[in-house]
């Protein structure tokens, strides 16, 4: 099998949708030995958050030398970034071989009579299968959706289930009040186990301390009261929790600081259980992890921001980053997102903050039409247009941002990417035509 041929294969499984339930990943895991059970996993749920806390727990672990494991989605740049090794992602060759044997496996269970899995199920027994050849130490393993029907979910057992922020997003498939989706993301949460929590709505914290009460899970908590922001400078935030003081991160953004002290409580529970890690591999790691795509900075004069918020939740703290770091600045919006979400909620929070706003329409069947968009926008400002897609919004946003200003590009993580790379790519352009303009 080649890299055209596996890709193909892939992109074939997506015919058989999304299916609620594990009968699928277990069929294919038994077929594949159940590698997932050989695994040092530290599982990840959550609707805000888990790539960053995953992003923060992996430096740590790979500065104090370790072999870590990450599986994520959504991807930014290219699909193999989904199945990482210490920040490299799956190389071609190996992934055309781990594909031929899930592939195999594959055939094997529908000539059974058995169903085909989906694309995230074929993905994450891909993930199972590399990081066990591999040989990984860990394995920082990240939901797709939910929790408990998750496929990762099959894994018996785990060092510890990590709980990020839990708000309202996906209610067509987790439900609509924040105690039916907290039930399905505590469905990580594993017997005789250990949770870690960050803070939650009072909702939330009651169902992960009753989950935790029945599994028998020692849950330990990160307080807000144990974290002291110590503010930012040159785009590096410094923050103090508990023992741990001016921990340093370059990761913007004031729940940057709340998922890195959750990270730290992870770390200090895998040193409980006998890992050599110190101290400063945790100082180190901290400051080391990039996760692209979450309020990172980009670009200057004007000052360019790539951001996930897609939901109503992170549109509220992408307000809270806009004011704290952009406060005196012309601010410029790039926006596209996905008909499924809360669009209307993410325009109200957000509107009133920008002196212009650029809409597109993302390109994919799920993709809100920007004109609906627009539409919602004008309601909380008058400045909004509409565009034909990211190359037009990110040079028309530079231009009227101007070099003293800030350009915010959010939505969709899925077009971050396009975002950096035709910024990336043609920055010297867009100058010029600023220029032009000042002119």
């Amino acid at each position: 099998m080649n890299y055209d041929e596996a890709m193909t294969f892939i992109r074939d499984t997506e015919k058989y949708g999304s299916v609620q339930g594990l009968d699928n990943m277990f069929n294919l895991m038994d077929e594949l030995e159940n590698v997932q059970d050989k695994l040092k996993i530290v599982h990840i749920a959550g609707t805000n958050g888990k790539g960053s806390v995953g992003s923060f727990i992996g430096e740590v672990l790979k500065v104090a030398g370790f072999k870590v494991g990450r599986y994520i989605s959504p991807t930014i740049f290219e699909y193999n970034e989904r199945f990482q090794i210490n920040n490299k992602f799956i190389a071609e060759s190996k992934f055309c071989y781990i594909c031929g044997k899930v592939k195999k496996a594959i055939e094997k269970i529908v000539s059974e009579g058995k169903c085909h899995p989906t694309s995230f199920e074929v993905e994450t027994a891909i993930a199972f299968l590399y990081f066990y050849e591999e040989k990984c130490d860990f394995v920082l393993l990240e939901t797709g959706l939910g929790g408990r029907l998750d496929a990762t979910n099959i894994i018996k057992k785990n060092l510890c289930s990590v709980i990020t922020s839990i708000s309202i997003d996906h209610i067509n498939f987790l439900g609509s009040s924040l105690s039916e989706i907290a039930v399905e993301k505590c469905g990580i949460i594993k017997n005789d186990s250990f949770t870690v929590s960050i803070f939650q709505d009072r909702e939330v914290m009651n169902v992960i301390e009753k989950s935790c009460i029945e599994k028998k899970s020692k849950l330990i908590k990160v307080l807000k009261e144990d974290i002291l922001y110590n503010g930012v400078q040159d785009y590096c935030q410094s923050f103090d929790y508990k023992n741990y003081l001016n921990v340093k991160i370059g990761l913007l953004g004031k729940f940057q600081v709340e998922n890195a002290s959750l990270a730290i409580e992870v770390i200090e529970l895998l040193m409980r259980k006998g890992y050599n890690i110190t101290k400063k591999n945790i100082y180190d790691g901290l400051f080391n992890a990039i996760w692209k795509g979450r309020f990172q900075v980009i670009g200057e004069n004007p000052v360019f921001v790539v951001d996930g918020a897609h939901n109503a939740d992170a549109a509220k703290r992408l307000r809270e980053n806009i004011q704290i770091y952009f406060a005196n600045k012309k601010i410029v919006f790039i926006v596209g997102v996905f008909k499924d979400k809360d669009y209307k909620k993410i325009a109200e929070i957000t509107a009133d903050l920008a002196d212009e706003i650029f809409v597109f329409t993302l390109k994919s069947p799920r993709g809100l039409d920007a004109k609906i968009f627009c539409k919602e926008f004008l309601k909380y400002n008058k400045n909004v247009f509409y565009v034909s897609g990211v190359r037009e919004a990110v040079s028309k946003s530079i231009l009227a941002a101007g070099e003293e200003g800030a350009v915010i590009a959010f939505g969709s993580l899925s077009y971050m990417g396009e975002i950096i790379k035709i910024y990336g790519e043609n920055k010297e352009v867009f100058m010029n035509e600023q220029a032009k303009e000042i002119i």
